[in-house]
């Protein structure tokens, strides 16, 4: 058996074709440069995102992966370069979903891709 690379509320996903991982450092309000030139990032948090995409996924393989991430929150077991771990559980929300179609006719519906983000609440 493979190894798991990712899952969304528990369910396998299918490998994505593209999986950038990401870390943003969130500032307080407060934050910026000073008149002599010196930025103070007071950083509060840090958060991940990860953006994810399959290249020309089935009709089915694309339902199924929107579905998935259409709650408002959704857990999310990943690997994490920051923890170190190859199964890291974190809880995400998804940005805009795209996903063009490719091929449609009868016994080949294709997506050109299915792309989106995930962003840690």
């Amino acid at each position: 058996m493979s190894e798991v690379f990712l899952k969304i509320d528990g369910a396998l996903m299918p490998c994505p074709s593209v999986f950038e991982w990401g870390l943003q450092d969130i500032s307080a309000s407060e934050s910026g440069r000073t008149d002599d030139t010196t930025m103070h990032k007071n950083r509060v948090g840090q958060k991940r995102k990860l953006s994810v995409g399959w290249n020309v996924p089935d009709w089915e393989t694309s339902c199924k992966i929107i579905q998935a991430v259409n709650p408002e929150y959704v857990e999310v077991e990943y690997p994490d370069l920051l923890s170190g771990n190859k199964h890291e559980v974190r809880t995400f929300y998804v940005g805009d979903r795209s996903a063009p179609f490719k091929y449609w006719w009868y016994g080949n519906q294709r997506m050109e891709s299915l792309k989106f983000d995930l962003i840690e609440r």
